[in-house]
Formats: structure tokens, C-alpha cells, sequence
């Protein structure tokens, strides 16, 4: 769809689109991220199943319905919950018979039209127990939760630690104990936490729900430190479990627990109750106007991106299919070509969008000289740019989106002499002090240190999502597997052992085809390094609701980059 002469008359600053929709190359590119994205979906839909139908029927043979029917529930009619860290433990743990999706149900859901952060043991799985990535998805959760001051719902139904993986499950900075430990955080920072224990809640887990705000219980559940068996273990007392720490003890001996409720059922309908008494809180100060739909079509997405790195496309026509009517303010156009930046708004929400362009781009050096920049690659000038462009954005409270198809830095005397080095250091620099809200979108490639100036998972993103396009690592495959045949290749020479063209050619695909799998967007998503893989077309409905999310911190601290090189 094109914009009319007369409506880009009236907004000068709507994105030109030069895309043929009926081209082949269009028409491939939809049909190839179609299939990909239906391979995803199919995957997730397959996770969703947890530890599959005969552990579903033991759940609901315990009258206690799963964590997803119980989220169901829980959520605003017509609403779903945005999902984060479905894969996570992927490929994980097979010796134990896997943990899908870590064993823990986690995204951003719509409760009496507020926004909270959803925390839910999935019992099917190893009745709920915490594996090392169990641990790490929910501090993960709670950091999200932290970060953007939304507030949290547990429900709670683990057996606790998963015990012959305990040394890593227990003792570090992302492990179990750091759970409590931000709940208590949480706490001080006036951030709500409602826990509802549904089920079994046993040892150091006990800590969880009675750090909270409001404690629920289900009758049937458990909550003490130490379970019937290891109590007569240990002291010799026998005692039943109900007797112990059940419903009824807590609610009329020990006070542990707020409110006792007889089903799951009633437990989700007291939690909506409290819900809908709570307080409004100060939002954040950035600006929100009117929202708008783009002008061009969110499909068309499909058949814009190019997946193979060898060809271009422009990341403008991304741009103009995801930003409100399609118009933005771009800064220094015709300079730093290989990074596009500009104000725009999303969602109503003002942004800046700071993104690679992977066209090859003319530019004009300090001698008047022309030469060809690569696409997805930074320059010392665009380099330069987006630094500024950052800063700007942190001096007028705009909250920053980072669109990722990036090779790296480019390397060479001549982008030494320039001082790519110098310029690459301010961008991070502008990055890694960031006050405002800084949100990531992987489309294609994210390498190396151009994954660091474009606000990787190591500078704090307040989210990081992936198209299934993704490749996320040091270096590309094809780099990488002949830089690690290289390396090979002499260690075997300085043996005294000489490769023929053939084994040579086998080690290298054996090399790329593991690279490979570890570069693919579910190897980083199984290991949290992504917060959720999404359909291309769900651009835009994911930076919103992270961006409605960010938006419930009202604290944006001081700005200061600290030493720049200049």
C-alpha cells in the first residue's frame, strides 16, 4: 500500500515505500519467514503442553487445576498473557527427561485492565520443581518486574529444589536464594506481590510467598520448611501433612496465610477481588499521545526481510510498518548511513528508534572522496551518530528501541585511521549509561560487538526480543567455522598429521553446523539470552506492551556518560 501525494503533503515526514509486493523475490521472502514462523508457533504449542496429557490428568486428578488453566482464569476476559521465556531449558536436561519451558510459566498479563507480571510453577513438570533454569527464568521475571515497578503474582505449586541438580539451583547470584532475596527488594520498592499457594510449597520455596504482600492457600496445599517424611527423619516426630502445614493450620494456628480458600476456582476469584482495590501509582514521565495505525500493511514484513546476509534490504521500509502512521523524524539522514535513527511514535508512545541499515550506502569522507559503506555494518561516523542520538534521547525522556541486523564494527587501516575504536567506545559508552527505557528487537544478525552498541542482553535492555530469523553470537557461521578450521587445521599440521580437501571440507561443515545451531534464536531463548521469539508481525503489539510496561516506573535517574574519547 502506498501513501496518496495529499497525504504526504499533509505529513512530510511519512517513509517513502519503494516495495513491489508482486515481485519474486517478495513473494519468496513471504513464503520462507512463513514457514519459519509456523515452525516456531508449532513448537510453542507443543511447550504449552508442559510434561504432557498423563501429568495434566494426574494435576486434575488432585482437583487442582494446571498453571495455564489457572492463568486463564486469572487474565481479563478477551486477553492473553504476552509470554516470556517459553523456551527456556529447551534442548535442556535430557538425561532427566527435559523441563520444558524450565517448569515455570512467566509473561506480562492484563488483570482488571492493570498490568502484572506472572509468575506460575508448572506442576506437570516435575511437580514444579526448580531447575537451575527454573531459577533463572523466574529471577529473570522478577527483574523485568523490578526494572519497570509492575506488580507480581505468584502461584505456587513446586515440590522445591530440584536436589541432583542442587549445587547449581542453590548457591550463586542467579540461583534460588536470589528469588527471596528480590522479593524483599521488591517489597522496599512499594512494587505489590500477591502469592497464592496452590499446591506443594516445601524447604527454602516456604520463603516465597510469605515475603509477599497478600498469601493465598488453597485447602489441599502444603506450605512448611520441611515435609512429613524428612520432620520424622529428623526429630522423630510423626504428623500428617495437612497437620503440619495444610490450609487450615496456617489460616487459624500459625496466621501465616491472608486468606483460605476451598478451590482453585475461588482462590483466582479472590485474587481479582484484591486486585481491583489497589491503588493507582505515578507513571512514568515519558510522553504518550493518540495512537495510530501504520500506514503500510504489517504483512508486507514477511516479504521485505532479506534472511541472507549477502542481500540488502532496506531497514526504513521496516521502520515505516511499525512506527504510528508510518511517519518519523530522522536524524542526520545523510550521515552514518549504515545506522538509521529518528524519533517516532509507537503505540502513541514517543520513541527513538535507533537501527542498521542493511543497504550498502554511499558517504562522502572529510576529502570530498565517495566511497561504498556496507550494509549492517557500523562506521566510525554512524557510530558517532547514534551516540549523539542516544544522549539526545536521555536528555528528553524518549525511551529507546534498538532494531538489530548488525556484522559488527568495520575493521581495516582505513576505519583504524578514523578511529573506529574511539567512536564504537562513545556509542556503548551512551548504551551502558542510558537512563530511559531501552527495548531490543533481534531481526537478523546481532554479532560480536556491534550486539553491544546495539544494547545486547548485557546492557540492560528492559526487554529483548527476537525475530525466528534471528543469529545471535560472536561472529556469523560462515566466519566462524573457517576461523575455527584454521585454528584446527595447524594444531593437526604442528602434529605432524596433513588434512586432504575432503576431511578439510568435512570439519568445516561439522564446525559451521554446530556454530550454526548455537547461533539459531532458540539456543539463546532456551538460555534466557532472549526474553520471547516473536512473529514479525507482532512487532509492533511487543514494543507496546513493553513500552506500557516501562512506562509503570516513574524513577528515571540522573543522566551522566561519565569520560567520552573525543
Amino acid at each position: 500500500m502506498k501513501p496518496t501525494s495529499t497525504s504526504s503533503s499533509i505529513h512530510p515526514n511519512l517513509i517513502e515505500t519503494r516495495v513491489d509486493p508482486t515481485s519474486a523475490r517478495f513473494e519468496k521472502n513471504m513464503r520462507a519467514m512463513a514457514e519459519l514462523v509456523t515452525r516456531i508457533r508449532n513448537e510453542e504449542d507443543e511447550l504449552t503442553q508442559g510434561g504432557g496429557s498423563k501429568a495434566i490428568d494426574a494435576q486434575h486428578a488432585k482437583k487442582r487445576l494446571t498453571a495455564r488453566e489457572r492463568i486463564a482464569l486469572l487474565l481479563d476476559p478477551g486477553t492473553e498473557l504476552f509470554e516470556l521465556g517459553i523456551y527456556a531449558a529447551s534442548g535442556m536436561y535430557e538425561e532427566w527427561g527435559g523441563a520444558p519451558s524450565a517448569g515455570v510459566i512467566t509473561g506480562l498479563a492484563k488483570i482488571h485492565a492493570r498490568t502484572f507480571m506472572i509468575i506460575a510453577n508448572d506442576a506437570t513438570v516435575k511437580a514444579g520443581a526448580f531447575f537451575p533454569m527454573t531459577a533463572k527464568k523466574v529471577i529473570r521475571a522478577q527483574n523485568i518486574a523490578l526494572d519497570n515497578h509492575i506488580p507480581t503474582i505468584y502461584l505456587v505449586d513446586s515440590a522445591g529444589v530440584f536436589l541432583p541438580l542442587q549445587e547449581d539451583v542453590f548457591p550463586d547470584t542467579d540461583d534460588f536464594g536470589r528469588v527471596f532475596r528480590n522479593n524483599a527488594v521488591m517489597s522496599a520498592k512499594g512494587i505489590p506481590q500477591i502469592a497464592a499457594i496452590m499446591g506443594m510449597c516445601v524447604a527454602g520455596g516456604g520463603y516465597l510467598p510469605v515475603m509477599c504482600d497478600h498469601v493465598l492457600m488453597t485447602d489441599g496445599s502444603g506450605l512448611f520448611l520441611a515435609g512429613p517424611a524428612l520432620v520424622q527423619a529428623a526429630i522423630g516426630q510423626k504428623v500428617s501433612a495437612e497437620e503440619l502445614g495444610g490450609a487450615e493450620m496456617h489460616s487459624a494456628i500459625s496466621g501465616t496465610v491472608d486468606y483460605h480458600e476451598p478451590s482453585d476456582e475461588a482462590c483466582i476469584t479472590r485474587i481479582r477481588s484484591l486486585v481491583d482495590k489497589m491503588g493507582a501509582r505515578q507513571r512514568a514521565p515519558f510522553d504518550r499521545g493518540e495512537t495510530e495505525e501504520p500506514v503500510y500493511a504489517a504483512e508486507e514484513l514477511y516479504g521485505i526481510y532479506e534472511s541472507d546476509p549477502a542481500k540488502p534490504y532496506d531497514m526504513k521500509e521496516i521502520i515505516a510498518r511499525i512506527v504510528d502512521g508510518s511517519r518519523w523524524d530522522e536524524y542526520r539522514p545523510e550521515y552514518g548511513k549504515t545506522l538509521v535513527c529518528g524519533f517516532a511514535r509507537i503505540g502513541g508512545y514517543a520513541v527513538g528508534i535507533v537501527a542498521n541499515q542493511p543497504s550498502h550506502q554511499q558517504q562522502t569522507d572529510e576529502q570530498g572522496h565517495k566511497r561504498l559503506e556496507f550494509g549492517r555494518v557500523i562506521y566510525t561516523e554512524s557510530a558517532e551518530k547514534a551516540a549523539r542520538f542516544i544522549m539526545d534521547c536521555n536528555q528528553n525522556l524518549v525511551p529507546l528501541i534498538f532494531l538489530h541486523d548488525v556484522n559488527g564494527f568495520m575493521v581495516g587501516r582505513d576505519a583504524e585511521w578514523s578511529g573506529i575504536i574511539k567512536a564504537g567506545a562513545k556509542m556503548v559508552n551512551a548504551v551502558s549509561n542510558s537512563v530511559v527505557p531501552k527495548i531490543s528487537v533481534i531481526l537478523g544478525g546481532s554479532f560480536g560487538a556491534g550486539h553491544y552498541a546495539m544494547c545486547g542482553k548485557a546492557y540492560d535492555p528492559r526487554f529483548l526480543f527476537a525475530w525466528p530469523t534471528a543469529r545471535y553470537a560472536v561472529m556469523s557461521g560462515d566466519s566462524a567455522a573457517g576461523t575455527l578450521v584454521e585454528i584446527k587445521v595447524k594444531q593437526l599440521e604442528r602434529g605432524g598429521k596433513k588434512l586432504s580437501e575432503e576431511e578439510r571440507k568435512q570439519l568445516y561443515e561439522s564446525v559451521k553446523e554446530t556454530y550454526e545451531r548455537q547461533t539459531d534464536p532458540r539456543y539463546g531463548a532456551a538460555r534466557l539470552w532472549i526474553d520471547a521469539i516473536i512473529d514479525p508481525l507482532d512487532t509492533r503489539d511487543a514494543i507496546i506492551a513493553a513500552l506500557a510496561a516501562a512506562s509503570l516506573n516513574p524513577e528515571v535517574p540522573k543522566f551522566s556518560v561519565g569520560v567520552l574519547q573525543t
